[in-house]
């Protein structure tokens, strides 16, 4: 088991706590494995399992715990048998009707400690914030870091070296399970594709009562096509209009909005470094993983610029890093990432294939003179570092800290 140290440095210190803490994230990115390593932290620290209440509401043997009044019944019937502190997990939380108003009883009525996941942005809107303001952390979980694969596929492999490893994580992506699939291509294609279609109907269509599935499947497909390209609904209804479909700027941005709450896309907005201000039109999107962008679309290999790029948004989001695009005057950043004291820029590109390329690629940063690192990521295993600013080959900026 990877024991994603990422995450559980910024878990632990909630650990214990009063706080309920939530895992958020895209199905199958390893929630519920995050679940199992924070119990085996707190087994080694003493805790006996017997304090421990474990509950996955997708499983049809707790079909009968799906409402709030139930599940607190059998809460309370563990509490009775328990040794002290009692340890809640309870996986997919969102099944459970109201589970809000339990989650906030528990808190309330019993010394315990609650960790909780679920597939929707929306897991703490609503009720939720009402219910539990300020008494929860959460933690976006995303699909596995190339240094996550690479520790993986080490395990299977010890002499794996790491230019072999990146070409698998270019064409497979990170959704950790894939493991299991050794070399089978189409196994994984499956799997992903499975994937895809969990998210779209549980998590999209389902929570949405979406009834134009098509039309859905085609926004989907066309932020998928042109991740990394400034993008807005407008164009999107542009392109439908000349497909003779008439889809309505309101439903292209609400089902935008709806994958972006089950983790499929996620929106980075523009950042206007002359205004200081962040531009709410012609955002760009990623996707959550670029493995399940091969399975659903394809070409992943042909638009290998929009991979890489998507990969780096990716780990600066797993990082914790704000991320913008940045944007001054005609030139425009592909990355601006933020958090508490530090901030860093990055241009991402394919290979710096001549002086014109490497020219482009340096120069966005010539206007910008605060102090902050400014990288040039690129596949090229060539140091084109220059005035100051960072050229890192893309393996080793996902391994490197910053």
């Amino acid at each position: 088991m990877i024991k994603r140290e990422t995450y559980m440095r910024r878990i632990r210190p909630f650990m214990n706590t009063e706080l309920i803490k939530v895992f958020t994230g895209i199905r199958r990115s390893g929630k519920s494995v995050m679940l199992e390593l924070v119990k085996d932290e707190l087994k080694k620290s003493g805790i006996s399992e017997k304090n421990f209440l474990c509950i996955n509401f997708e499983q049809f043997s707790n079909s009968e715990l799906l409402d709030a009044k139930s599940l607190y019944a059998r809460i309370v019937e563990f509490h009775k048998n328990a040794e002290g502190k009692m340890y809640l997990f309870f996986d997919e939380i969102q099944e459970v009707e109201n589970w809000e108003k339990c989650i906030n009883s528990c808190r309330v009525d019993f010394d315990c400690d609650i960790y909780i996941t679920g597939s929707n942005a929306k897991l703490l809107s609503g009720e939720l914030a009402t219910y539990l303001a300020g008494r929860y952390v959460e933690f976006i979980i995303y699909p596995f870091s190339f240094a996550e694969f690479l520790e993986m596929n080490r395990q299977i492999n010890p002499e794996l070296d790491k230019a072999s490893c990146f070409m698998q994580f270019l064409k497979t992506g990170g959704m950790p399970f894939l493991s299991n699939f050794s070399g089978d291509d189409s196994a994984k294609n499956q799997y992903l594709m499975d994937i895809y279609n969990s998210v779209v109907l549980k998590d999209v269509v389902k929570r949405n009562n979406i009834r134009d599935v098509d039309t859905l499947e085609r926004i989907v497909a066309y932020a998928f096509s042109n991740i990394g390209h400034i993008f807005s609904a407008t164009s999107l209804s542009k392109y439908f209009k000349s497909e003779n479909r008439k889809i309505s700027h309101a439903t292209i941005l609400n089902y935008l909005n709806f994958c972006a709450d089950a983790f499929l896309i996620y929106k980075i907005n523009r950042y206007d470094m002359e205004g200081k201000k962040i531009v709410s039109v012609n955002e760009k999107y990623y996707c959550a993983d670029h493995g399940l962008r091969e399975a659903v679309f394809g070409r992943n290999m042909q638009n290998i610029d929009q991979i890489l790029e998507n990969i780096v948004c990716l780990e600066l989001l797993r990082r914790n890093y704000k991320v913008y695009v940045g944007k001054k005057g005609d030139l425009e950043i592909d990355f601006i990432a933020e958090k508490q004291d530090k901030k860093l820029y990055v241009q991402v590109a394919y290979l710096l294939a001549g002086e014109e390329t490497v020219k482009r690629e340096f120069s966005v940063y010539n206007s910008i003179k605060d102090s902050y690192p400014k990288y040039v990521v690129s596949m090229d295993d060539f140091d084109f570092s220059q005035n100051g600013i960072i050229h890192k080959n893309i393996k080793d900026f996902l391994l490197m800290d910053f």
